[in-house]
């Protein structure tokens, strides 16, 4: 399926510019086109680049459309009168050229699944292999329902997040603004004050620091934003990033309440796939790919075999010494009922309690961290300047 972007007339005479169709090739999207009684004054097909532009939806916007979807298809409507609407009510221009085509390749007798497949990314893997589990079990309302369950969850632990860091943020942003007004204006208002004397020690580090700061400071500037790109492609290479995902997780005390997030979304996403009737060894690969966790997704291909040679799950996720003792006793508990599913999913609202705990917990350790660094540059500009001001004042005198 190839991506083209093309500038059409309508009957009206009315212009679009950049829009986007996928096709099978340049005869499939004019035949697309002309279907659609546009005239296409211009186009060409998408290159990589241009792929990674095309619009994805939001945590947000996938729980408002599968509730949305959930209600009508509940409702008795059909899939494609479904699509028809979904595409009608879509606010932004792009989420509405998505779902148009979308409409357009199920009313010609494409599956959903393969339609939103084609739309090169714009929804996530997790939301392809539930509809694609909908359609096998003819179940895609209730389908939906979980769906909407899911990421309705998933935006208000995102939300929290945001609103957790925001104070810490603006604490960071704070302290970085205090240390240059200090030593680009304020400190230089003293320096005449104080004799060659006066310029030794701490006092003189300071002095020196300040002068540097204005000086060059756009060198620190450079290094600083050289250290940001430089740490982002560290963590691009596979086995910088490996070590990296190992780290948050098991260094104390930030390690323990990351796990605790980590098992939130693992639980509720694996009893989601799982009660969606989706084979356990591809709940196991899409649920730790969720995590975004490098080290994770590897244990988890050594448990993703374990499982495939008859290996109970509860023994095998227990050897990564990833998830805490009691989240593996509830698998092991669903496995020797044979209600895994129900219970994964009943234990998936304490762990999403855990995990809002888990992130105030992580937010209160980094609140004292930035207030110490503030006290501690407020407190050494102080300490290296008053007793010189002290001492240049009693020479006066």
């Amino acid at each position: 399926m190839k991506t083209f972007i093309y500038t059409a007339t309508d009957v009206q005479g009315n212009t679009v510019k950049n829009q986007r169709m996928n096709a099978e090739d340049v005869n499939d999207f004019l035949d697309k086109i002309h279907e659609k009684g546009l005239f296409c004054s211009d186009y060409r097909e998408a290159k990589g680049n241009d792929k990674k532009s095309l619009h994805k939806f939001t945590t947000k916007e996938l729980a408002y459309d599968c509730r949305q979807m959930s209600a009508m298809m509940t409702s008795g409507l059909t899939l494609v009168k479904t699509l028809d609407i979904m595409q009608k009510e879509q606010q932004k221009e792009a989420n509405k050229q998505i779902y148009r085509e979308i409409y357009e390749d199920v009313q010609k007798g494409t599956s959903f699944s393969d339609a939103i497949k084609s739309q090169d990314g714009a929804f996530p893997n997790f939301f392809i292999s539930m509809v694609e589990a909908g359609e096998a079990s003819g179940n895609l309302d209730m389908v939906m329902q979980k769906m909407e369950y899911q990421y309705t969850n998933d935006a208000k632990l995102t939300n929290k997040v945001k609103s957790a860091m925001m104070y810490p943020i603006i604490l960071c942003v704070l302290c970085v603004a205090i240390v240059i007004i200090m030593f680009t204006f304020i400190m230089p208002t003293f320096k005449d004050l104080l004799t060659e004397e006066d310029m030794h020690g701490l006092t003189g580090a300071l002095f020196a620091f300040s002068d540097g700061f204005k000086k060059y400071w756009w060198l620190i500037l450079g290094i600083v934003l050289a250290l940001i790109f430089g740490i982002r492609y560290a963590l691009k290479v596979p086995d910088i990033r490996y070590k990296f995902d190992q780290a948050i997780i098991k260094i104390k005390p930030v390690g323990p309440l990351v796990v605790k997030v980590y098992t939130a979304r693992f639980g509720s996403t694996l009893a989601s796939l799982y009660s969606s009737g989706i084979p356990m060894v591809e709940c196991l690969a899409k649920s730790s790919a969720i995590l975004n966790n490098l080290y994770i997704t590897k244990k988890f291909e050594t448990v993703i075999d374990e499982v495939k040679q008859g290996e109970a799950l509860s023994t095998s996720i227990q050897r990564t010494n990833i998830f805490e003792s009691m989240f593996v006793s509830i698998i092991y508990v669903g496995e020797e009922s044979g209600a895994l599913d129900t219970i994964l999913t009943k234990s998936a609202a304490f762990y999403q309690e855990e995990s809002d705990e888990a992130i105030t917990r992580l937010v209160s350790l980094i609140e004292p961290v930035m207030i110490i660094f503030m006290g501690a540059a407020i407190g050494t500009v102080i300490a290296g300047i008053l007793p010189a001001i002290y001492n240049s004042m009693e020479n006066i005198a």
